[in-house]
């Protein structure tokens, strides 16, 4: 069977190498010898510490050669169905292979993918030329990762006229005319086809190994050697750079936002909209051409030491295609990550005579600095450190309650979890850790005073994950506060990082990283976050998918356990006022036309949702639109205010995808989202401020 593979992937070399120029085919990718050594120490690895301690033989092959063509072609539009059947002769021979430090099955797999996806989006432009009848009654099915494979090429046309007509009448719908239709459609098919031959090895290399590590359990990962650096960016919220978010536009790099006080805003020579289409090393190194490169391949250009100079070749934001350049010179620096640290702000409840102040603590990460730790800075970045200052100037403005908004946080350090736990509960269990071996260990903090004693909510949704219910699941168990929002994502286990460079040795970084699962963890009242995560004790409407985000839409995740509880003592009794705060939210949630709008909405996104067969009639889709028009219509005539949630971008729907609308536009929409009215936030805000009002809690406040 691997000799009829490795025929097919010399086919492809000789096909490719002979007639590229003619059909303009991507290039053929190959492994390399540093990904075929990181595959087998990968290997090694986890078959012998992973927590599940999963072998790598023919049961897991076929896995992973499952979950490799999931994530190649998940909605199942560019494989026929005999591509599917001369994979899978080679389903059961992915182990053997990667112990013999042969990666040329899933990089042949990749290289037919290729081709397949440069032909079906030169047919999907060729079919732009005649446009489409919409008075036909045919339909469109928008899920199709259960769907068949097409057995035939004209399957598979059928199957792209469709997606095209779709494409076309959601342009239609939204009033743009046809010659723009044709041109917006063109030059989407077009981008994306040259995404194809873009590819590098390490791509095919790290998807065929999310494959690999994914197939054992879903928070295993491998990190190659740039996400490597990007998760250490992330968790110690600092990286040395230019100060500038980039992203990839209509195939330029254009500047998307720059950094408060970082180089490129303080030389006051870039903005935003700016297009990068060289960069240069030092004073007088050559400009690199950078048009048509991926934004994370510009990056890697921009990024340096700290007190180095990079030169970048500017095509102004105002500037036609062919208007002047100009050379801006920068010097590297240390960034600060601002946005994705820690915030604070006070609100303000009126509870009849009386005016409540609420401390919102908004944390998007458990981050911090591991190097600066070790090294003993004494200023290095951490959560708990940044939420410690907050929680001392919210006294000092006198408040009456804290909100912990750990909304789409997804979780980071575990540690921080357990330190940010004892500011609330003081010292104590805040969570249990079974390894594989079934050992248990108590994990707590030695604080001996809490920081903050006062009335506390904990605000949630489907985002909230790890460590972020490790938080909510003890201030939960202690009684300590209100778990506000939606049900948690429900991982309940914990990763460690393994250098496989140290494991081999190497001095300089070649084989990238290893997110590994090496334990499970237990609320201390024995019970799991895993799976089922967290239930808050007030449950509020949301936007995310429960179906397909969360713990629970995995197809090999962990399952819910029980242990034996910790040995701890409840400080709190919000049990017994939870009728109280229950019935006093639903009264205002009732009177609340904000409140009733957002849920609303949120009722009217499920139903889309669960539209999986969508009508290519004209006049059928053209009703649905102008309902959902004429309902955000009603609203604005009745106060002058249009849909503050994010569904109203779904509502509204324009046909457009998010690269295809301006830059200053896009901005714009988020900002206005951001401006928007946060009507979860502000109901949180009420329940504390009614916790605040009761005297239980009051007396929890004075202690």
């Amino acid at each position: 069977m691997r000799t009829k593979f490795a025929l097919l992937l010399v086919f492809l070399a000789f096909f490719s190498s002979a007639h590229a120029l003619e059909a303009n085919l991507p290039p053929v990718l190959a492994p390399e010898e540093e990904q075929a050594r990181a595959a087998h120490l990968s290997a090694q690895v986890l078959t012998y510490y992973h927590y599940k301690k999963v072998p790598l033989d023919d049961a897991l092959s076929a896995k992973i050669m499952n979950r490799y063509i999931e994530l190649l072609d998940p909605e199942r539009f560019f494989f026929l169905q005999s591509d599917i059947d001369q994979f899978m002769t080679n389903r059961d021979n992915i182990d053997d292979a990667i112990f013999k430090d042969d990666l040329s099955i899933p990089f042949a797999i990749f290289n037919v993918y290729e081709q397949r996806y440069v032909e079906r989006l030169n047919y999907a432009r060729d079919l732009l030329e005649n446009g489409f009848d919409f008075s036909q009654n045919e339909s469109y099915t928008l899920i199709r990762d259960k769907e068949p494979w097409p057995k035939t090429i004209e399957e598979s046309q059928d199957l792209w006229r469709k997606r095209v007509k779709n494409d076309w009448l959601r342009l239609k719908l939204a009033g743009t005319p046809e010659a723009t239709i044709r041109e917006t459609l063109n030059k989407r098919y077009s981008n994306s086809q040259a995404r194809a031959y873009k590819y590098k090895s390490d791509d095919v290399f790290q998807t065929f190994m999310t494959a690999y590590t994914n197939s054992i359990e879903p928070h295993t990962d491998y990190l190659g050697v740039a996400a490597a650096s990007d998760f250490d960016i992330s968790m110690k919220l600092s990286l040395v750079g230019i100060g500038a978010v980039l992203q990839e536009r209509d195939e330029y790099t254009t500047i998307r936002e720059l950094v408060p006080g970082g180089p490129a805003q303080l030389s006051g020579q870039l903005a935003v909209g700016d297009r990068i289409v060289g960069v240069a090393q030092g004073k007088d190194g050559e400009i690199v051409d950078v048009v048509g490169t991926r934004v994370n391949e510009v990056v890697k250009l921009i990024r340096g030491e700290k007190d180095t100079v990079v030169r970048l070749d500017i095509l102004p934001t105002d500037a036609g295609l062919d208007g002047k350049h100009r050379i801006v010179p920068l010097v590297r620096d240390n960034i600060s990550l601002e946005k994705q640290a820690a915030q604070k702000s006070v609100k303000i409840v009126k509870d009849g005579e009386t005016t409540r102040k609420i401390g919102v603590i908004t944390l998007p990460t458990f981050y911090e600095d591991f190097d600066g730790r070790r090294r003993g800075d004494k200023d290095y970045r951490s959560a708990s450190r940044d939420v410690a200052k907050l929680l001392a100037e919210l006294k000092k403005d006198d408040v009456d309650g804290i909100v912990m908004d750990l909304r789409n946080n997804g979780g980071g350090s575990l540690p921080q979890a357990i330190e940010l736990t004892g500011f609330f509960v003081g010292k104590g269990p805040v969570l249990q850790q079974r390894n594989g071996d079934g050992e248990i260990k108590v994990n707590g903090n030695k604080r001996a005073t809490a920081l903050w004693t006062g009335p506390l909510a904990v605000l949630i949704n489907r985002g909230s994950a790890s460590a972020s219910e490790i938080f909510a699941a003890a201030i939960q168990d202690y009684g300590r506060g209100v778990i506000v929002g939606e049900p948690s994502f429900g991982k309940g286990t914990v990763q460690t990082v393994v250098d496989l460079d140290k494991e081999a040795g190497n001095a300089t970084p070649e084989l990238g990283e290893l997110k590994m699962t090496v334990a499970q963890f237990f609320r201390i009242n024995g019970g799991t976050t895993q799976l089922r995560g967290v239930t808050p004790d007030i449950i509020l409407p949301g936007f995310l998918d429960e179906e397909k985000l969360g713990e629970s839409s995995f197809d090999n995740a962990l399952p819910w356990l029980q242990i034996k509880p910790a040995d701890y003592r409840p400080l709190g009794e919000i049990k017994p006022i939870l009728p109280e705060l229950q019935s006093r939210h639903n009264a205002r949630a009732a009177k609340d036309k904000d409140f009733t709008r957002l849920v609303e909405d949120v009722n009217e996104l499920e139903l889309l949702r669960k539209q999986s067969i969508i009508s290519l009639n004209e006049t059928e889709r053209r009703a649905e639109r102008d309902r959902q028009i004429a309902r955000l219509k009603a609203r604005e005539s009745a106060d002058g205010k249009g849909s503050t949630s994010p569904a109203d971008l779904v509502f509204r729907e324009d046909g457009l995808q998010a690269d295809e609308r301006s830059l200053s536009e896009s901005l714009a929409s988020e900002k206005a989202l951001k401006e928007a009215k946060d009507v979860i936030l502000d109901e949180t805000v009420n329940i504390v401020g009614d916790a605040a009002s009761l005297p239980k809690v009051e007396s929890a406040k004075n202690n």
